[in-house]
């Protein structure tokens, strides 16, 4: 059974803090950090050897997902659950990007 990525959206009016995402994902018993990038920069594909969360804190990012034809745009408040072994790539939007992620054991 192939694990396949899920984007939560933000389901508030207005965008969270970084504190409150902070907060939700400390609750799940993740270590968030930040990581950010400005605009237009890209990721090459590449997988991970563990389950990844990441919240979009302000800006966009875009996830591609060659093998499964697909790709998934996150915006502030945006939640994306990437399994272990996803192969994905990435391309900041034109505002740049600020996450947080945090690594499921």
């Amino acid at each position: 059974m192939t694990k396949t990525p899920r984007v939560t959206p933000w389901a508030g009016s207005t965008p969270p803090t970084e504190s409150t995402l902070r907060q939700l994902m400390t609750n799940e018993g993740l270590d968030p950090y930040s990581w950010s990038n400005g605009p237009g920069d890209v990721y090459s594909a590449h997988s991970h050897s563990y389950d990844k969360v990441i919240y979009v804190v302000q800006g966009s990012i875009t996830f591609g997902l060659p093998e499964l034809n697909q790709s998934l745009t996150l915006k502030a408040g945006d939640r994306l659950d990437l399994p272990a072994g996803v192969v994905h790539n990435a391309k900041v939007g034109s505002e740049g990007v600020v996450c947080l992620e945090g690594h499921k054991r």
